[in-house]
């Protein structure tokens, strides 16, 4: 039986336990690199406040980590609230750092004040050496416990300053315990390309392999280097950067174009950014708006083209590297840029730019426009818009389409039916003059964490876009062919999966179509409730019963027959009609996303391979909740 649920049920996790209870919430569990990144972090925003200028990373023997900087080194004197040494609450409190303001550290990327302790949480054994104030300390941690008070070790020169940190991950944690030295090796020479004159070096104790890093020009040298063995324009990148006492932008970029993968990497206070977001979003934009503008005054652009931010990024290298005094990012993993304020900005500052070097530069600029209007018109191509079918042209649209007859998208609506037999039925039980069908075989892809770019490899996805007429990823919704989806799959536990893998397609690449509240899903029943002449319908069990128990009451004589759809496919057509289909009569629940809930999480935790072991803890926890 379930434990009641009441006050004790309620538990508080203290010090580093929710960092052990949910690592994956803090930190990549495939391998411990993010953790070696959460101490590298500390070390660059001590070189990003001007007061590092080296930084040595160790690869030991035993497959612990050492990072060392000359930076001033953490403080060691006791908190005036805590009562405990600064270096110590770092370590072993979440939430205890020195970057919340911009006093200490005008620009960071370890704002939370939650990286090394969490490296700490998921350690064996980790040790922070300090040298401040003309003294040598020494902290060490085993199990993420304190093993011995702070110790003041040997006498150095007061200029002679900095912290080391060793630490080996605990293996219970990770798939993998052992660094990735390919990764990281990636990881800090761009740090090191990022910060001019910044010399960071690595050593693999166990292999022997060592190499260091030193960059004074910066960007554009690294750029160009990356893209070697394709056509470039321009030769010498359309480099720049923009700062003001908030932060700003360095970028360098090029069009490249006989290279499959060109580079194209973000950062936000030397933090990698490797799913963009909103300075990424703004320098695409910038340039979106800075090339149509130049395009438009020398009529470049042929008629009927329309130039979109993809066709510009799609062949475009870059590098970008943003500094904010405050990023707001999504996830503790920093993957994402998510201060909404900085596209803006960052869209201005890139379009100025831009708009300046396509008129000083005007014969690589037109060059650059060609590529684009070259992209423009691919796309336009693939994506060519789909005129209704009519009954007198018998044209076979994909995905077997059976289009209604009105051409008003504000009252067409079109039902994406699990499975071909459904979608017979649906065909029959639909009003054809506004209700169109689209069966859909089997289970679609899971596109949670599929690209814009990639997505439309799936057959399914491919005719749900082009019967919509709109895009993955895009905002435009002028081609849109109805006004209302509606996602029709079987009432059991298959046909719930089914719809969860529709809603999370919609989410992630429709979402204009969800913020419109344009997408809904049915209800079809799950059962047929019959007593005498009366028929009646249930979505599920629980209210099968209640609508059971309440015919009893009012009959007793007569019997009640109870059936169980299997399927939709099981149900007629005027069946269909009455209980799912016909307005009015209908049940429709409409898919949206509020601002602050956690739906996405939600989602997120049941569609993310990288959240797999939380899937499982809930699984555990909610399991005796299934109605089987």
């Amino acid at each position: 039986m379930a434990r009641e649920y009441n006050a004790e049920s309620i538990e508080v996790l203290s010090g580093l336990d929710p960092v052990k209870k949910r690592p994956g919430m803090y930190t990549e569990t495939s391998r411990p690199n993010h953790l070696a990144l959460e101490v590298i972090d500390n070390s660059i925003d001590e070189a990003l406040a001007g007061y590092a200028t080296t930084i040595d990373v160790q690869l030991n023997k035993d497959g612990s980590l050492s990072v060392e900087d000359d930076g001033r080194g953490m403080p060691v004197g006791v908190h005036p609230d805590e009562g405990i040494p600064a270096v110590e609450l770092i370590f072993t409190r979440l939430h205890a750092g020195a970057k919340f303001s911009d006093e200490d550290y005008k620009f960071s990327g370890g704002l939370h004040g939650v990286g090394v302790s969490v490296v700490n949480a998921l350690s064996l054994n980790l040790s922070a050496e300090i040298k401040r104030g003309g003294h040598k300390y020494l902290l060490e941690f085993k199990n993420s416990e304190k093993k011995k008070e702070l110790a003041k070790l040997d006498k150095v020169g007061k200029k002679n300053t900095g912290t080391k940190v060793t630490f080996l991950p605990d293996p219970q944690y990770f798939d993998n315990a052992k660094f990735s030295v390919s990764q990281l090796m990636a990881a800090l020479k761009a740090k090191a390309v990022l910060s001019p004159g910044l010399k960071i070096s690595f050593k693999d104790k166990e292999s022997g392999k060592s190499e260091s890093w030193c960059f004074v020009d910066g960007l554009a040298a690294y750029l160009v280097a990356s893209n070697k063995g394709g056509d470039l324009i321009p030769a010498e990148p359309f480099e720049g950067e923009h700062f003001n006492e908030d932060g700003g932008l360095t970028w360098a970029l090029q069009w490249v174009q006989g290279i499959s993968d060109p580079i194209s990497e973000s950062y936000v206070n030397l933090i990698p950014t490797t799913q963009g977001g909103t300075h990424v979003n703004g320098l695409r934009s910038g340039l979106n708006e800075a090339l149509k503008e130049f395009c438009e005054f020398r009529n470049l652009i042929p008629r009927g083209v329309k130039i979109t931010a993809d066709d510009v990024w799609l062949n475009c290298s870059s590098i970008l590297s943003a500094k904010l005094k405050d990023p707001q990012f999504t996830g503790q993993t920093k993957e994402r840029l998510s201060s909404k304020e900085f596209s803006t900005v960052a869209s201005a500052i890139v379009k100025d730019a831009f708009s300046l070097w396509l008129n000083q530069h005007t014969e690589e600029g037109e060059a650059i426009a060609q590529i684009c209007i070259d992209n423009a018109q691919a796309r336009q191509k693939s994506n060519k818009k789909v005129d209704r079918k009519k009954v007198s042209s018998g044209l076979a649209l994909p995905g077997k389409l059976t289009d209604c007859t009105s051409e008003d998208p504000e009252t067409s609506e079109l039902f994406l039916v699990e499975g071909q037999s459904a979608g017979g039925s649906a065909i029959k039980a639909r009003d054809r003059n506004f209700q169109a069908i689209l069966p859909l075989k089997g289970k679609i892809m899971n596109t949670w964490e599929v690209e814009v770019s990639d997505v439309l490899a799936s057959q399914e996805v491919n005719n749900i876009a082009v019967a919509l007429g709109v895009e993955p990823g895009s905002n435009n919704l002028e081609g849109l062919r109805y006004g209302k989806v509606c996602i029709l799959a079987d009432a059991d536990s298959d046909g719930l999966h089914i719809a969860t893998l529709l809603c999370a397609l919609f989410l992630r690449h429709f979402r204009p179509l969800v913020e419109a509240g344009r997408v809904y899903v049915s209800m079809p029943p799950l059962y047929r409730v019959d007593q005498g002449k009366d028929v009646h319908y249930a979505i599920d069990d629980n209210e099968k019963d209640k609508l059971v128990n309440t015919l009893q009451k009012k009959n007793k004589k007569t019997k009640i027959e109870v059936q169980r759809f299997k399927g939709l496919g099981e149900m007629n057509a005027s069946q269909l009609r009455e209980t799912t289909m016909l307005p009015g009569l209908r049940r429709l629940v409409q898919l949206t996303v509020k601002t602050g809930d956690k739906s996405m999480q939600v989602v997120d935790m049941l569609l993310s391979k990288k959240r797999s072991q939380d899937r499982k803890e809930w699984l555990e926890d909610k399991g005796n909740l299934a109605n089987v």
